[in-house]
């Protein structure tokens, strides 16, 4: 979520004309994540009444690979999932190009991040986290949805890996190679598979104190491991600053999870293997970013040497 492709106020307006919501009051650019552009867009009907609107620009998706991601949205709201409701313009339509680029207007829900999430906070995420999968089941099975595969699954640690290897020190080179030698090794095929987040990091769930207003970013949902979803939020929610894991976060999290989508054996069984592979794909993401920045008004890389210490920590839980 920055600011890569800037859009006017008059560009936007003029844009705005197809949809029903009123006159355009505020535009403002976020500043968070590293991937998509996104403004905070404010509106006024004629009754004075304002509404907060969240504009996303798509940087690297063509508009023909993005009704996947909108459909499972409006899927998931429709379920009870807290996640962005897209807006539909007077024909009924959500997509459309703007300066260049693929774009859509979603709702914008109530709340904010945290930065130091607590028990509780934990416990929630895991709830809405099983919830979500479950809703997702019904999603997935459609003929226009399946076989959307993880664009950031195991092919392309591969080519990442090599990508960002010769502009590393040695010591993580060494890392690298042997967490790469353990995803050859590491089998999940026979794991139970859905529609996953992907991405369920602190910036992307709101909350109104305890309790959760929305999951929201479901730009790099796709068809993967079910749990693989989870490990990847237990890497963000329930770390030390050491990377290392808070087992009462952790706990929360998991028993919440499975009160609602009980692990099977077999996830069980490869849960430290998905924490580790989980820790190597945001580790490799972020050495991309690094290595290879794009440029933005607003955008920061995130440090990649704390995914680094996560996956030492996961490593060892694995070996």
């Amino acid at each position: 979520m920055s600011v890569f492709t800037s859009v006017s106020i008059p560009q936007l307006q003029e844009w705005l004309q197809d949809y029903a919501i009123g006159e355009l009051v505020e535009l403002k650019g976020i500043s968070s994540g590293i991937t998509n552009t996104n403004y905070f867009v404010t509106t006024k009907q004629d009754n004075a009444e304002q509404s907060k609107y969240v504009l996303t620009l798509f940087e690297h998706n063509a508009i023909e690979e993005l009704p996947y991601f909108i459909d499972l949205m409006s899927h998931l709201a429709a379920h009870g999932i807290p996640c962005p409701r897209p807006i539909v313009d007077k024909s009924g339509v959500s997509l459309h190009m703007l300066n260049g680029k693929p774009a859509a207007l979603i709702s914008c829900l109530k709340g904010c991040d945290v930065d130091a999430p607590n028990i509780m906070q934990c416990s929630a995420v895991g709830r809405v986290l099983a919830q979500m999968h479950i809703a997702s089941l019904s999603f997935d099975v459609q003929p226009c949805h399946q076989n959307t595969q993880n664009p950031r699954g195991s092919e392309w640690r591969i080519k990442t890996a090599a990508q960002v290897l010769p502009h590393i020190p040695a010591a993580d080179q060494q890392l690298l190679q042997e967490a790469m030698a353990f995803q050859v090794i590491f089998d999940t095929s026979q794991l139970p598979m859905g529609v996953i987040h992907a991405d369920l990091f602190r910036d992307n769930a709101l909350f109104d104190g305890d309790e959760i207003g929305g999951l929201i970013d479901f730009y790099y949902a796709c068809h993967d491991v079910l749990a693989y979803d989870l490990a990847i939020a237990v890497n963000d929610w329930c770390v030390h600053a050491d990377g290392s894991l808070d087992e009462a976060r952790l706990n929360a999290m998991l028993s919440a999870y499975q009160a609602v989508r009980p692990l099977s054996e077999a996830e069980r069984d490869a849960w430290a293997g998905l924490l580790q592979i989980a820790a190597l794909r945001f580790w490799l993401s972020r050495l991309y970013d690094q290595t290879f920045p794009q440029m933005g008004e607003l955008t920061h890389a995130k440090d990649p040497n704390h995914f680094k210490k996560i996956l030492r920590h996961r490593m060892k839980l694995s070996a």
